[in-house]
């Protein structure tokens, strides 16, 4: 029988890889171990991989110190909990299960204290898997003699060693800090920097390179020009009319003098202005596939994004919007610039958009944001004295002409009209010559200024926002904290659903997969963690297996849709693994009387791998955490044998553990 209630489906997302928003590794060191590493170091990276929900890497590390002779009540009581963590008894295989036992053997070799009494109650669990329920009752009062931390640990990765009687006797405790914990350590407040990406570093951009090179060369050779002509061309009046000439000449040097002071901040500014126009020059519109084009969208689409969330007192968006859209241009082509490289995301630079956009409504409020236009503004004043000033300039040279030609003959009037022209052409080559060089070093020492301050801010920003997501960003161990209890309450609630105890299983298990769409990060050496995930719960009884499911949102452990089947043991025709290197690995389970059923266990992370990481090792921690090891290895067993693996594995039929000590 299959119960569809609350059930929403989407079978074509299990064959895609829409809907992944953002992924992100934590560049951290916690699990890194150095080849020459003592097997003490090995061991404390063992506990923290166990720790953190990755047992397989737990079991490699503090089996291989222990090999190399670190070993006490300590080392074997956290390797046992690797060598159980995730897995049921059945599990094990011979190897394995003549390990713990030569370990059972070895108790009474370590000094007394908690950790001995703390692996001594760990192998009377074990030996009480199929002992009566008087001599479980007497572990477990040992068990709740330990002190809390020992006792959480052994309950937590003896989950699925614990079955019947014993596990019934301990599962309201469980319960009850699992609901404890669950929302604990700030998690809705702090889960969503998990998944923040790491910022990428600020940058500015410096100076233009100066191009004055080749005006500064020609300067000497232009005013040099200027100076022979126009002497010549005083030579010229003065001999012609002494007292005229001398007065020409004195207007001629004021207003020469006068447009050159104000005309040279006039065609500096306006020369400016141009060249920012041309730079940050950015269509509103673009052409979708153009090539290279998407990277700047992305960052137009911030930008509208928190410009119109970093709204000044007072405006509404679209006056705010309209008001900054030059601003915005500029900005937008300036971060395209800067960060418009292959596999860079824009969420990397999310964080300096967005102190763009505050400083922006900040400079704003404070009355200050337009400040830079109106300092590129010649005043009216001085582009109407530099105006006059030329006119002026223009009818002395007029009134110079005019008194060599009152004076002299017509050769004479021809030199003092060639001089004229001569005056004229060299004076204003000159003076472009003048005025780029000079603009040049004026433009490079503001623009050096500039670029130092703006560096300044950003890197103030940078800073401030990568210390509050340090600050912010949960552990690995909180993660998994979190995660637990959510499965716990879960499993609680199925049980309740089901009105089961745990005498009535022989044995469960439980899938964690990404439910899409889905933010993920992890870090370095750990297993992707998901913003939403889904739940799948099987609980395997004698009259059949009860399969429960639901979509969880990580941050506040809401759930969303969810399916409820039932299904006889010869219902399971069989169980199918695909790994594709490209989409990851999917599980399909087939039902004699239903279609057939494709879970997503994990998608593909080859692309985010850390240049010294192993894509296997990798692969492996993710399906482990998945708890998909267990999970497959239970389905596969039931659908080949059917009734017949239940009776082999059922608790009451385990291989008795006899511990020493």
């Amino acid at each position: 029988m299959i119960d569809g209630s609350h059930v929403t489906h989407n079978s074509a997302a299990y064959d895609s890889t829409v809907g992944i928003q953002a992924e992100t590794v934590h560049n951290s060191n916690v699990y890194f171990v150095h080849p020459d590493a003592s097997p003490q170091e090995k061991y404390k990276v063992g506990v923290r991989f166990l720790q953190d929900g990755i047992p397989s890497r737990a079991r490699d590390m503090i089996s291989d110190a222990i090999a190399h002779g670190h070993d006490s009540a300590e080392v074997r009581f956290h390797g046992v909990l690797a060598m159980l963590s995730g897995r049921a008894y059945h599990d094990l295989s011979a190897e394995e299960l003549r390990w713990l036992r030569e370990a059972s053997w070895r108790v009474e070799e370590y000094a007394e204290g908690e950790w001995k009494d703390a692996l001594r109650v760990a192998f009377e669990l074990l030996a009480a898997l199929s002992t009566a329920d008087g001599e479980a009752g007497r572990v477990v009062e040992r068990l709740r003699a330990l002190s809390p931390h020992r006792r959480d640990e052994i309950l937590h990765h003896f989950d699925l060693v614990l079955t019947g009687g014993l596990k019934d006797s301990l599962w309201a405790e469980n319960r009850e800090r699992a609901e404890a914990a669950r929302f604990g350590n700030g998690r809705v407040q702090r889960v969503w920097a998990y998944f923040e990406p790491e910022p990428i570093g600020p940058r500015a951009l410096p100076p233009r390179p100066s191009t004055a090179a080749a005006a500064q060369a020609a300067i000497p050779v232009r005013v040099g020009l200027f100076v022979v002509v126009t002497a010549f061309l005083c030579v010229l009046s003065l001999v012609a009319d002494p007292a005229a000439a001398a007065v020409e000449l004195l207007v001629a040097l004021a207003a020469g003098a006068t447009a050159t002071h104000f005309g040279s901040r006039w065609w500096y500014q306006e020369h400016q202005l141009r060249a920012r126009n041309r730079m940050f020059q950015v269509p509103h519109t673009r052409d979708p596939a153009s090539p290279g084009d998407g990277f700047t969208n992305r960052v137009r689409h911030a930008f509208d994004h928190y410009f119109s969330v970093r709204v000044p007192h007072g405006l509404a968006p679209h006056e705010w919007f309209g008001l900054t859209a030059q601003i915005r241009d500029s900005l937008v082509a300036e971060i395209a610039v800067l960060y418009r490289e292959s596999r860079i995301s824009v969420d990397r630079v999310n964080w300096l958009i967005r102190h763009l956009a505050e400083d922006t409504r900040d400079r704003y409020s404070r009355g200050t944001l337009f400040d830079r236009r109106h300092q590129n503004q010649t005043p009216a004043s001085a582009k109407a004295l530099c105006v006059v000033a030329l006119v002026i300039l223009g009818f002395t040279t007029l009134a110079l002409l005019g008194t060599v030609a009152s004076a002299a003959g017509a050769s004479h009037m021809l030199l003092a009209v060639l001089a004229v022209a001569g005056v004229v052409w060299s004076g204003r080559a000159a003076a472009s010559s003048w005025l780029e060089a000079r603009g040049e070093e004026r433009r490079v020492a503001e623009e050096t200024q500039e670029y130092q301050e703006r560096l300044a801010a950003r890197q103030a920003a940078y800073q401030n926002w990568k210390s509050f997501l340090d600050a912010t960003r949960p552990s690995e161990l909180d993660m998994e904290t979190w995660l637990t209890c959510d499965k716990t309450l879960f499993v609680d609630e199925a049980l309740r659903h089901y009105q089961l105890t745990w005498r009535d299983l022989i044995t469960h298990t439980i899938l964690v997969t990404p439910a899409r769409p889905y933010k993920r990060g992890r870090v370095k050496g750990g297993p992707w963690r998901y913003s939403r995930y889904t739940f799948r719960l099987f609980l395997v009884t004698q009259d059949g297996v009860r399969e429960v499911s639901a979509e969880f949102d990580f941050t506040d452990a809401k759930r969303g849709t969810g399916q409820r089947s039932n299904y006889r043991f010869d219902a399971l025709s069989s169980v199918q693994v695909t790994e594709r290197s490209e989409v990851g690995y999917d599980l399909e389970l087939i039902l004699t009387n239903g279609p057939a059923r494709n879970i997503r266990v994990a998608d593909a992370d080859t692309h985010q791998l850390a240049p010294d990481e192993n894509a296997q090792e990798i692969s492996e921690i993710n399906l482990s955490a998945a708890g998909f090891v267990h999970t497959f290895r239970l389905l596969e067993g039931i659908a080949a044998d059917g009734k017949g693996w239940i009776e082999r594995n059922n608790p009451k039929n385990l291989p008795t553990f006899r511990a020493v000590g």
